[in-house]
């Protein structure tokens, strides 16, 4: 079969998939070309006829449901709202349904994109961080060698010994880690939360870091070279099925090479659909505080709190 008639057909399916009722999608809305590229919140794939077919990522697997004949429905929509593990999707045959297959590849060709992308150098300008990068070369070697991620060039540590001063009561810097797309859906709401909680306390933040080819480890070597007494890396999880965007802010009291990994606090699943950024945001401020009034972190500062 040629590409030109696989491509039509996958057309004619998606057509027909979103154009049915009750399968909680809206119909089929085709627009030209121009009109997609108007639109920012309206993007798809062009076709040959110059039609543009909907993004199925944007439809909400909360509401969908692709189960015929059910005894439930609206039971299983109940319960479906409460995750957005893939329930309800029916099948044809001993198969997945079309639009379940087509989810699944788009939600992975997501994930791949926020791992082997990076963080946009504008978008890096934007938000004001002074730039530094790991031991790493490139993507590849960021990936294949873990280690090199958490440590830094000699004129990479002068950069943040100039940036953050000397003895800072906190930290908090970004890092890419291992999605892109995370650190740019959250950031701008997180870091002004950080700051307006801990503000109340009389403390200001120093310029934000953007660490290139991050691992969680790079904090430690911040911590060394300044001697901060509380540092808050936001960093990007490995993307999953569920979100391409979710970060996580990983907390430490006087964080220094070889640090157990017990000793840091985390705040994980900081997304749009898990915990949002300015609440994630307030979260760190007031965990901050308590690490330094009580000289602690992780396990430790879990053993202090009653």
């Amino acid at each position: 079969m040629r590409n030109e008639e696989i491509r039509a057909m996958v057309e004619s399916i998606l057509g027909e998939m979103l154009s049915k009722k009750g399968a909680g999608t809206k119909p089929l809305e085709t627009k030209t070309p121009a009109e997609c590229r108007e639109n920012s919140t309206v993007s798809g794939t062009e076709t040959e006829d110059g039609a543009c077919l909907p993004d199925l990522t944007e439809i909400d697997l909360r509401t969908q449901f692709l189960v015929e004949d059910a005894k439930d429905k609206e039971g299983y929509l109940a319960m479906k709202k409460k995750t957005p593990a893939r329930l309800g999707i029916g099948k044809a045959g001993a198969r997945y349904k079309t639009a379940t297959m087509l989810r699944v590849r788009a939600d992975h060709a997501a994930a791949q994109d926020a791992v082997f992308s990076d963080v946009d150098t504008d978008f890096i300008k934007e938000c004001g961080f002074v730039f530094v990068q790991t031991l790493c070369k490139d993507k590849d070697e960021y990936l294949t060698r873990p280690d090199l991620g958490r440590r830094f060039p000699g004129e990479a540590l002068e950069v943040i010994r100039n940036t953050c001063g000397s003895h800072p009561k906190v930290l908090v810097i970004v890092g890419d880690g291992l999605s892109s797309s995370a650190i740019e859906a959250n950031v701008k709401d997180m870091i002004p939360a950080i700051g307006q909680g801990l503000s109340i306390h009389g403390i200001t933040l120093p310029p934000v870091l953007f660490i290139k080819y991050a691992r969680v480890g790079a904090m430690d070597a911040v911590g060394e070279v300044t001697d901060a007494d509380v540092v808050c890396m936001l960093v990007g999880e490995r993307p999953g099925l569920v979100t391409a965007e979710s970060m996580s802010a990983y907390i430490a009291y006087k964080p220094r090479h070889g640090l157990a990994e017990a000793k840091r606090t985390v705040i994980s699943n900081i997304h749009k659909g898990g915990t949002t950024a300015v609440e994630a945001g307030a979260h760190a401020a007031e965990l901050m505080i308590k690490m330094l009034e009580r000289k602690a972190s992780g396990i430790d500062l879990k053993g202090e709190l009653p």
